[in-house]
């Protein structure tokens, strides 16, 4: 028999964050740093869902580039995850530790093949062990016609090449780019063994985001979506080898057995693995997972613009509640919450993060932009990018489709619990997220907080009525 006892579910338009006495003198003045996972920080609370039309290099470059984290999704074969992945890591290496290198016996057809495929147009020449013996770049190759030529007559020879020691530092090593004039820096032994290259659109790279989001060895940080079942340990195996900063199990139900049984297995294998779980909704949800070695937990089932699952499953909390509720459980463990969906506006950030969650996780917001996956569709007069859930009918086809050689297995039994449509287009993403954060940094100034942490300990929140959130918008105004 159920219980008749029905507790309140606020959603973000149900409440208002009263002010408070603030010594804060300008939004400027406040940090926007804060834990993604309990052992990994970020510079702004900013983290793009991982859907297919959301979240693939582009966007993850981008928003890394910014001071938040983009999350690959996994509607792909393992193999293109892994390029997207290793996309984002190469795009800045203040240290490359492998780099792409020629032999002294290979031709310039090799190196157009190998420029080609990387995209680099520079690469150091080693011998059999190891030894640099020189540089060829595209200044090189240029104008020779014979495809022949072996890179060894064409190279810089080692003895006129510029290079360092691997434990060079950012400051010596733009002082020698300044200084020489170079575009490739190598970093040899004492045997002259390469170990390392810098190249100098990396190093203005670090210069130009000093907020980004970096690994130790200045790469960018990236993360990418798993399932809990099939190819899931073999895709985590692959992705954990190429260096993926952080797994997120991608599961509509995070409070089931089947995805606390594959974090487990998960955790088991790599307990040096930072790992996010979910979604859930509840304390019960939260607690469960953090048992099981979540390392951050997503909060939201149901809220996300293009999520059906509440008016198909009726299962589901309000936003608003299911972060007040998970937060508080999550901080006696001190493992971070992540509120995914139902932002739409700046308000809407500023309240998550006072409800308690350290990240928000943004899809349509972001699925408008230039960075996401797609292109321009007019309609109208009027321009728009494509965006579904990944429990849509599209997204559960191409599921399938990966699944399966069997066409008739395509439709079969499929349960639809998200939509897909057109979102307006919106620009750049640096637009967009610069929109949120000017909002949660008046929100944080309301509210006395220099940090994140601050906005969560001093938020009161107020409930409004309908009138309320009228009155919110703005109203009898005059089209100009």
């Amino acid at each position: 028999m159920v219980k008749n006892e029905f507790p309140l579910g606020l959603s973000y338009d149900d409440v208002l964050l009263e002010p408070r006495y603030s010594v804060i003198k300008s939004r400027k003045n406040v940090s926007l740093k804060t834990n993604l996972t309990k052992n990994i920080k970020i510079n702004l609370p900013i983290v793009s869902a991982n859907m297919d039309t959301v979240t693939e290099s582009k966007m993850a470059i981008t928003l890394a580039q910014m001071g938040g984290i983009g999350i690959i999704h996994r509607f792909m074969t393992i193999e293109r995850q892994i390029e997207e992945v290793k996309k984002v890591k190469r795009f800045t290496n203040y240290i490359i530790n492998n780099p792409f290198t020629l032999k002294p016996e290979q031709t310039i057809n090799d190196y157009e093949q190998l420029a080609l495929e990387t995209g680099i147009n520079g690469f150091p020449v080693i011998d059999k062990n190891g030894i640099l013996v020189g540089i060829i770049t595209r200044r090189d190759v240029a104008f020779h016609n014979n495809k022949n030529k072996s890179v060894k007559e064409l190279m810089t020879p080692q003895s006129k090449l510029i290079t360092s020691h691997q434990s060079v530092s950012l400051e010596e090593a733009t002082n020698l780019f300044a200084k020489h004039r170079i575009e490739k820096l190598p970093l040899v032994d004492k045997k002259n063994k390469l170990v390392g290259l810098i190249a100098a659109k990396d190093i203005r790279k670090t210069i130009s985001f000093p907020d980004a989001s970096r690994d130790k060895k200045g790469q960018l940080l990236v993360g990418a979506a798993i399932g809990v079942s099939g190819d899931f340990m073999e895709r985590a195996e692959t992705l954990i080898k190429n260096h993926t900063d952080i797994l997120v199990l991608d599961i509509a139900h995070g409070h089931s057995a089947i995805a606390i049984e594959a974090l487990k297995t998960l955790k088991k294998k790599y307990k040096n693995q930072e790992v996010i779980a979910g979604n859930v909704a509840t304390a019960e949800g939260v607690r469960d997972l953090i048992k099981a070695g979540a390392d951050a937990v997503k909060i939201g089932v149901g809220p996300g613009s293009a999520c059906s699952t509440r008016i198909v499953a009726g299962a589901g909390v309000p936003q608003l509640s299911a972060i007040l509720n998970c937060a508080q459980e999550a901080l006696k463990s001190g493992v971070p919450v992540i509120a995914d969906g139902g932002i739409r506006f700046p308000a809407d950030v500023v309240k998550a993060l006072a409800g308690g969650a350290t990240t928000v996780m943004i899809g349509n917001l972001l699925a408008g932009t230039d960075e996401a996956p797609g292109v321009i569709i007019n309609k109208n007069g009027r321009r728009y990018k494509f965006y579904r859930g990944m429990a849509s009918f599209g997204a559960n086809v191409t599921r399938r489709a990966m699944d399966t050689n069997d066409d008739n297995l395509l439709y079969d039994n499929l349960m639809i619990e998200g939509a897909e449509g057109l979102v307006p287009y919106r620009g750049k993403v640096q637009e967009v997220v610069d929109y949120l954060l000017n909002g949660l940094r008046s929100g944080m100034s309301y509210n006395n907080a220099a940090t994140i942490k601050d906005l969560s300990k001093n938020a009161k929140f107020v409930r409004i009525t309908e009138n309320s959130l009228k009155e919110s918008h703005p109203h009898d105004l005059e089209k100009a």
